[in-house]
């Protein structure tokens, strides 16, 4: 990895960041925040996909500062997770954003033996969801009776295949990792479209596996440009390269960042769709745009010393920019980290808010640029 020197705003950012967070910890406690409305986080049930989100960022946070109160209220929130892993029928394919972010966030930084078995546990169940025929894992159960949609596979789960390495790379047993290759072997095969741009949803034929359409999703449309489905892109072809060394997969990275990089706006926050109609794109994503800085830091560590900044510099121009456009120090009325976020503009959901993913992504940039790791994907 090329050595950098780290911008002189880094380290005042990460306090404010640590200082908010444990103002925050004291009403959210072990809950499982999602989106923050008028200034308070709403807490989900665990079962929830963003479970994971809380907990990873007081890790990112324990581990540099080592206060007791982030890493007891991790190890709660992980404990919570428990009854949602025993009961296995509100899981589905997230439970790789789940249990990488707090069980094996507590094995790598703690060497926690049952948190080493829990995360075992949600690899098998998500290992379980892949569909032999059409090479890819299975996204979501039905949401009411009567839905079909046994054959969708969403460009989310790149995040979650993570879950998959490891659990090859701690077992000794290469099927885990098997079964997340060839997962990102279709998502390079039909997720990402000729000039960089990704589907959020494809549907196959549960049955033969077949190609059957692209849908649009969390986007504007089947063909438009979802930065958040762009980023997860980004960020988890450049892990799958970084556990496998498969070339294909850091070629498919590099040309998704192409296409992200090229439609910033000037403050260099992504809008939540690159190709929504004027009228439909005035809101932001900060989320996607710290999701694509902490994807983008890894790429350019992985991509050699010359070809680096094309990466690394625009990373941390998003990261300065969520510090200084979207950050909220000093209002303690808002527990939210940075602003503007963008959950699900076509369903009308948490439009314009912040959203803990974004946090954690944004203290995980942050953690990045201070060369602080483990990074617990990795």
């Amino acid at each position: 990895m090329t050595t950098v020197t780290k911008p002189e705003w880094v380290e005042e950012a990460w306090k404010q960041a640590l200082e908010k967070t444990l103002h925050n910890s004291v009403r959210i406690g072990a809950g499982f925040p999602h989106a923050s409305q008028g200034g308070r986080y709403v807490l989900e049930e665990p079962y929830w996909w963003i479970a994971g989100f809380w907990p990873g960022q007081l890790w990112l946070l324990f581990n540099d500062s080592r206060n007791d109160t982030l890493r007891t209220l991790a190890e709660q929130c992980e404990e919570r997770l428990d009854d949602v892993l025993n009961e296995y029928v509100r899981l589905d394919h997230d439970l790789g954003f789940m249990w990488t972010l707090t069980s094996v966030a507590s094995y790598k930084l703690l060497g926690n033996e049952i948190s080493k078995v829990r995360a075992l546990k949600a690899a098998n169940f998500l290992a379980a969801r892949f569909n032999l025929k059409g090479s890819f894992i299975r996204a979501w159960n039905p949401w009411f009776e009567g839905e079909d949609n046994r054959g969708y596979a969403i460009i989310d789960c790149a995040m979650n295949m993570p879950l998959l390495f490891w659990a090859s790379e701690v077992s000794g047993d290469p099927r885990y990792r098997h079964i997340a290759e060839a997962h990102m072997d279709t998502v390079v095969k039909h997720f990402i479209r000729p000039d960089g741009s990704v589907y959020h949803i494809v549907r196959f034929d549960s049955e033969s596996g077949e190609f059957i359409e692209g849908i649009g999703g969390q986007g504007y449309a089947a063909d438009s440009a979802w930065s958040r489905g762009t980023t997860w892109a980004i960020y988890g072809l450049t892990l799958a390269y970084h556990h496998t060394g498969k070339s294909e997969y850091l070629y498919a990275a590099q040309k998704v960042a192409h296409f992200f990089l090229a439609r910033l706006p000037e403050d260099h926050v992504p809008h939540w769709d690159f190709r929504a109609p004027l009228e439909e794109r005035d809101f932001r994503d900060s989320s996607a745009g710290a999701c694509a800085a902490s994807g983008l830091l890894l790429l350019a560590d992985k991509v050699g010393e010359l070809e680096a900044p094309v990466y690394r510099v625009p990373a941390t121009k998003i990261l300065e920019s969520l510090y200084c456009n979207y950050g909220t120090w000093g209002n303690d009325a808002e527990e939210g980290l940075i602003l503007h976020g963008t959950s699900n503009y076509p369903a009308g959901q948490n439009i314009d808010v912040p959203l803990i993913y974004g946090d954690f992504f944004y203290v995980e940039g942050l953690a990045r640029l201070k060369d602080k790791g483990p990074f617990y994907w990795e």
